[in-house]
C-alpha cells in the first residue's frame, strides 16, 4: 500500500506539478509585491499580456501534436500584422484587411506542410527556410519601416477595446482556446492529429490520411500566427516587419510547459494555456520587481530545458 501511495503521488506531481509550480510563483510574487502584483487591475493586465501568446502557442500546439515544428510562426505573425495594417491604411474594409492575410497564411502554411509530407524534409528545416522567406517579404512590403501612419480607428478596435473593464483580447483568447480544445478532443480531426503524433505508421495503416491532416495542421498554425500578428498590430496601432519575432521562443516554451500539465508528454490546449499563463505571470512579476529584461530570456530558456528534462524523465519512469 505504501508503494502504491508513493506511485500515486509521483503520478500526481508528474501530472499537476507544473500547475502547482505556477500557483507557487503567484504566491511568491504576491508576497514580494502585494500592492502592485496582487491586484485585480494587474490580473486583468496579465490576461491582456498573455492573450497573444496563448493564440500563437495554440497554433504551435497543433503542429507539435503531429510530431512536427513550425519555426516560421514569428515571421508569419509579423507578416499578418504588416499586411493587415497596410490594407487597412489603403482603405480596405477591416474584414477584408484581416481576411486576405489569413487566407495567404493558410496557403503558405499548407505549402510548408506539403513540402514536409511530400518530400519528407525535416519540418524545422523547411519552416526555418520559409520563415526566412517571409521575413524578407515583410521588409519588402514595408521597406523596413514601421507601418503607423493613417491607421484607422476601426483597425485598433479589437486590440484596444475594453468590455466591462476587461480587454476584448482576453475574450478572444478564451474563445480561441475553447474552440481548439473542442476540435482537438471532440472531433475526428483532432483525434487523427493525436493518432499521427502518437504513431504515424500505425495511423497510416489504420486509414488516416497523414499528409492531408499534417498539411491542415500547418495551415491552421500559420493562420493563428498571422491572426496573432494582426491583434498585436491592432493593440499597438502600428506594425513592424519584425514585430512578431519575440513571440516565437515563448510560444514553444508555453507548449513545452503545457506538455508537463494534464497529459504528460502530449501537447494539449489547456496545458499550453497554463504554460502561457505561467510565462506571463513570470514576465509580469519580474517586471514589477524591476528585474532586467535579459533575465526574462534567461529564465524562459531555462524553463524550456527544464520542461524537456521533466518529459524525458517522466517517460523513462512511466
Amino acid at each position: 500500500m505504501a508503494g502504491m501511495a508513493r506511485i500515486d503521488w509521483v503520478r500526481f506531481l508528474r501530472t499537476y506539478g507544473t500547475l502547482l509550480a505556477g500557483i507557487a510563483i503567484v504566491i511568491v510574487f504576491s508576497i514580494l509585491s502585494p500592492r502592485s502584483f496582487a491586484t485585480v487591475d494587474n490580473l486583468i493586465n496579465i490576461t491582456r499580456q498573455i492573450s497573444l501568446l496563448v493564440i500563437i502557442a495554440t497554433g504551435a500546439t497543433l503542429v507539435m501534436s503531429v510530431g512536427e515544428f513550425d519555426l516560421s510562426i514569428g515571421a508569419m505573425a509579423s507578416l499578418g500584422g504588416v499586411a493587415a495594417a497596410q490594407l487597412a491604411v489603403q482603405g480596405y474594409p477591416i474584414v477584408i484587411a484581416f481576411a486576405i492575410p489569413l487566407a495567404a497564411a493558410a496557403l503558405i502554411g499548407f505549402f510548408s506542410g506539403w513540402i514536409v509530407t511530400r518530400f519528407r524534409v525535416l519540418s524545422f528545416i523547411t519552416t526555418l527556410a520559409m520563415g526566412t522567406v517571409i521575413g524578407g517579404l515583410n521588409f519588402r512590403l514595408t521597406g523596413g519601416a514601421t507601418v503607423f501612419q493613417n491607421i484607422p480607428e476601426g483597425f485598433r478596435f479589437i486590440g484596444q477595446k475594453l468590455t466591462a473593464g476587461i480587454p476584448l483580447l482576453s475574450f478572444v483568447m478564451i474563445a480561441v482556446a475553447i474552440i481548439f480544445w473542442y476540435i482537438m478532443t471532440h472531433t475526428a480531426f483532432g483525434r487523427k492529429l493525436y493518432a499521427i503524433g502518437g504513431n504515424e505508421s500505425a495511423s497510416r495503416v489504420a486509414g488516416v490520411n497523414v499528409r492531408r491532416n499534417k498539411n491542415i495542421a500547418f495551415a491552421l498554425c500559420s493562420v493563428l500566427a498571422a491572426f496573432t500578428g494582426m491583434l498585436l498590430a491592432s493593440r499597438l496601432g502600428s506594425a513592424h516587419p519584425t514585430g512578431g519575432e519575440g513571440l516565437f521562443l515563448t510560444a514553444y516554451a508555453a507548449v513545452f510547459l503545457g506538455m508537463t500539465c494534464f497529459k504528460n508528454g502530449v501537447p494539449n490546449i489547456w496545458g499550453t494555456f497554463v504554460g502561457a499563463a505561467i510565462l506571463g505571470v513570470l514576465a509580469n512579476g519580474l517586471t514589477i520587481l524591476q528585474v532586467p529584461s535579459y533575465m526574462q530570456d534567461v529564465i524562459t530558456g531555462g524553463i524550456i530545458i527544464a520542461a524537456v528534462l521533466v518529459q524525458k524523465i517522466g517517460r523513462q519512469e512511466a
